[in-house]
């Protein structure tokens, strides 16, 4: 039976990425995939005055996973726009708190380390933290302005992204780092870190590590092939994933899923190389980070031996040179070389 797929291409780049990653899915494996595509982005919330329709969580709700492009378009939306009316909602509403990232060299693909020999991948928590939106600002344009941010950071939050750190760990090297700033935040963080130690008694099999965000930055840059599972904090997470696109070769590699672990609702996955505006209408977006980000859905939804064989047909054309460097090859001509390596 085939897999219902909420596609929403959004918006720059995203669109002629999830096009590419749709025809590699088609031609691996034939109607395994059934999706459905939304037109929600800036240029509808231009049209319409929202990103998603007021119904559009429930729209979401029956699919199996989301598939999304790009979110924004700073010259027509802002990003606190853009981001707050579409791709946080879907997160929190469906519960997708664990943010998952793989990070390593695809073969042919240099990357600005002088090691090759990482494998790392990270978790962010996705739902709370210092991206919760709690605060607020007074006595604006004024000299006695004051704008609080909060960052909300709940015990079950907190223990259930631990939790799938843990769980992740034991299903690859059995090493977790868990990466806070407990020096300096002494009350967030350091009830972090205490919910890291109490759930180690339950991993007797994993190495934990507890690392400072600032040390952790510096390791995986010096020692990256060290590291195994990375687990942090929304704010956290988010600066060392894009650190690990950065040693993986850049953020036309970087993936992505938005996970609830718990299979209750849909998660959605997504390249996180953004719109790009700036090459938007150049046709030379690489697509290979929406295409990975496919397998990962593919993965999640037990087709691993379909997400293997497109992920060994990527691997067999960026050793081929293929994709390997920014504007080097088109969107199409990467497209075309995956399609031709799959048939082979």
């Amino acid at each position: 039976m085939a897999h219902s797929i909420a596609v929403i291409p959004g918006d720059g780049i995203g669109n002629p990425a999830i096009r590419a990653a749709l025809a590699v899915a088609e031609k691996a494996a034939p109607g395994l995939l059934a999706p459905q595509i939304f037109p929600w982005s800036c240029d509808h919330y231009l049209a319409t005055g929202r990103m998603m329709p007021e119904d559009g969580i429930d729209q979401l709700k029956g699919y199996d996973a989301i598939f999304l492009g790009a979110v924004g378009w700073p010259e027509k939306v802002p990003d606190s726009v853009s981001l707050h009316g579409l791709l946080l909602p879907i997160r929190k509403a469906f519960c997708q708190y664990a943010n998952i990232r793989p990070h390593r060299l695809l073969s042919g693909v240099e990357g600005p380390l002088k090691t090759r020999d990482f494998d790392i991948l990270c978790i962010r928590e996705n739902t709370e933290g210092e991206y919760s939106g709690a605060g607020g600002r007074i006595h604006q344009g004024t000299e006695d302005e004051v704008a609080v941010e909060t960052a909300i950071f709940t015990r079950k939050g907190v223990e259930r992204i631990l939790r799938f750190g843990y769980e992740q760990a034991m299903q690859r090297r059995r090493k977790l780092a868990s990466v806070t700033k407990s020096n300096a935040q002494r009350h967030s963080m350091v009830f972090w870190d205490e919910i890291t130690q109490k759930l180690a008694r339950e991993y007797p099999e994993v190495e934990v590590t507890l690392f400072h965000v600032d040390a952790m930055a510096a390791r995986m840059v010096m020692q990256p092939e060290s590291l195994d599972v990375i687990v942090a904090s929304n704010l956290f997470g988010d600066i060392l994933t894009d650190l690990g696109a950065a040693i993986q070769g850049g953020l036309g590699f970087a993936a992505s899923g938005n996970i609830d672990p718990t299979g209750k609702n849909p998660s959605m996955f997504e390249p996180v190389h953004g719109s790009a505006p700036d090459i938007a209408a150049l046709g030379i977006a690489n697509p290979i980070a929406s295409i990975w980000s496919l397998c990962m859905m593919l993965d999640h939804l037990g087709e691993a031996e379909v997400a293997a064989r497109i992920m060994a047909a990527v691997e067999k054309v960026t050793a081929a040179g293929t994709g390997t460097r920014p504007g080097q090859n088109s969107t199409a001509e990467i497209t075309k070389a995956i399609l031709a390596a799959l048939e082979a």
